[in-house]
């Protein structure tokens, strides 16, 4: 079983995604949120098979969902989701992604 905590940013919405795999290499998928949004896209993504995770954007089951459900189109949920999945099936090594906001103005 991977697990991930994904921080979304202004929102403040916490996202933990579980990616647990099954006996056919499939992956299936439980999300823990306040985001109604995101939760939304529970049903739709419940299990993914693995051949999903290499499609393009416009096919692919998690971002497909994310269009239909998601108002925040940086949302960093829908790609999290898919690495949780990755790292499931041993497609991937888990290793932290982060997005930082370097300030360089001066005063």
């Amino acid at each position: 079983m991977t697990k991930v905590k994904v921080n979304a940013g202004n929102c403040k919405h916490a996202v933990v995604i579980t990616a647990e795999k099954t006996e056919d290499k499939s992956v299936r998928i439980s999300l823990e949120t306040e985001c109604e949004m995101i939760m939304n896209m529970q049903d739709d993504i419940a299990i993914l098979e693995m051949k999903s995770l290499f499609t393009d954007f416009k096919t692919n089951p998690v971002y497909r969902s994310a269009a239909k459900h998601l108002k925040h189109t940086a949302c960093p949920v829908p790609s999290a989701i898919l690495k949780a999945a990755e790292v499931e099936l041993g497609l991937c090594l888990a290793d932290n992604v982060n997005i930082e906001f370097m300030d360089n103005r001066k005063e």
